[in-house]
């Protein structure tokens, strides 16, 4: 029996892998009507992408982005400031920065390699096939750089720099800010002060929907709570705010804002443009996200309160400790489809006056020189919008599969 047993050839396992013409028959071609859709859906994809590439490649005018690129990037940021030479060198090292602690915070979370190595080298590298001159490419190389050397230290002192990473992310925001601004007053000093309004394109965009997003994060949170409440004075209060400002659009409150704001106010007092948007912006985003932060405390379960009570906690340890990062944790797709649709919102600063992305293309396509341009515009900046969202995106996804988002 042993012999025989032994004599016996075990086929392997089958495999589900196929070859690229497998998977065609196999998903598009393996029914009548099937094929009949794949065979229409490419024809009609022959046909957009056919009329597209023609005016891609022949009829478009492309020379409007080189041509304005600084522009919609920065907006006037170097601005004319009378005696200075450019500041542009502050924005640059703000990304140095940045691009060293996110080297550094996947040398110490992130374990794959090939995602680093792609993501480091391939997306500067991407970003210097743009029409940007021979020293801005330079530039955008270093940044890869800087990023593989800051996950080397990362990756080899993973445990050490934890804690580190973490104060770095906390303190990177308002020094960025603070290096945008500046701190001196004086005409010759090192950084001197640029009035916000010269901040706009792309800059203005991301420091609007960073500053949305960071600061209403702890407002919903503590009005999703709020509306919890067993007092009725903060319970009332949360409703109420919540209910107003969901029940007016963003580009009233922009208005209201803008031209009401300073009738409020103490003669004298007249706060930033900018600031007055920041304000709006953080209040709208705080109402809604407050809503989706109440779902997820609502899909906890009375057990987790009664274990908690169980085990002496108190009121406000059971919600910091136990109830909340569940609730978090559940809502993250919802939380970060709103930050998605918080960021493309900012685009309706425009229409108040301020020159983000979109009020620097209005304002480029209005340019004589360019008059005709509309698609091309607007194609680049809707380009911007897609990476950045799209990167949201990822992040929410690689952040769900980390925490076992809908998994028990």
């Amino acid at each position: 029996m042993t012999t025989l047993h032994s004599s016996k050839k075990f086929l392997p396992p089958p495999s589900e892998r196929s070859t690229a013409l497998g998977w065609v028959i196999k998903n598009l071609l393996n029914t009548w009507y099937n094929a009949l859709l794949t065979i229409v859906t490419l024809g009609i994809i022959f046909v957009v992408l056919r009329s597209s590439l023609i005016w891609a490649f022949s009829a478009a005018r492309w020379e409007v982005i080189p041509a304005n690129l600084r522009l919609f990037l920065v907006g006037q940021y170097p601005s004319q400031i009378p005696g200075e030479n450019d500041q542009v060198w502050r924005l640059w090292l703000d990304l140095y920065i940045l691009a060293g602690i996110i080297g550094l915070s996947w040398g110490v979370w992130v374990r794959r390699r090939e995602t680093v190595a792609g993501v480091l080298l391939g997306f500067p590298i991407l970003i210097a096939l743009l029409p940007f001159s021979l020293s801005v490419r330079a530039l955008l190389v270093g940044l890869s750089v800087a990023g593989l050397i800051f996950w080397w230290l990362g990756k080899r002192w993973a445990r050490r720099l934890q804690r580190v990473t973490i104060s770095l992310w906390i303190a990177y925001f308002p020094v960025a800010v603070l290096f945008i601004r500046g701190f001196g007053a004086e005409e010759a000093a090192f950084m001197p002060n640029v009035p916000t309004r010269f901040w706009g394109g792309l800059l203005l965009s991301v420091l609007l929907a960073i500053v949305g997003i960071a600061v209403s994060f702890p407002i919903g949170v503590a009005l999703a709570v709020g509306r919890q409440s067993s007092l009725p004075i903060v319970r009332s209060f949360s409703v109420l705010y919540i209910e107003l400002i969901r029940g007016v659009p963003l580009i009233s409150l922009l208005f209201m804002g803008q031209i009401m704001l300073p009738l409020f106010l103490p003669q004298g007092a007249n706060p930033d443009r900018i600031i007055r948007a920041m304000v709006v912006i953080v209040m709208f985003a705080a109402a809604y996200l407050a809503e989706n932060v109440r779902g997820g405390l609502q899909a906890i379960p009375k057990g987790q309160y009664e274990a908690a009570y169980a085990l002496g906690l108190n009121g406000f340890q059971t919600m910091v400790f136990i109830v909340l990062p569940q609730a978090l944790r559940t809502v993250i797709p919802v939380l970060v489809g709103q930050f998605i649709t918080l960021f493309k919102d900012t685009s309706l600063v425009a229409i108040v006056g301020l020159l983000d992305l979109l009020g620097i293309a209005r304002s480029v396509i209005a340019n004589p020189k360019f008059i005709g341009t509309q698609r091309e515009v607007f194609l680049f900046i809707s380009l911007f919008y897609f990476v950045l969202s799209y990167a949201l995106s990822y992040t929410s996804r690689r952040l769900e599969a980390a925490l076992g988002v809908g998994e028990r």
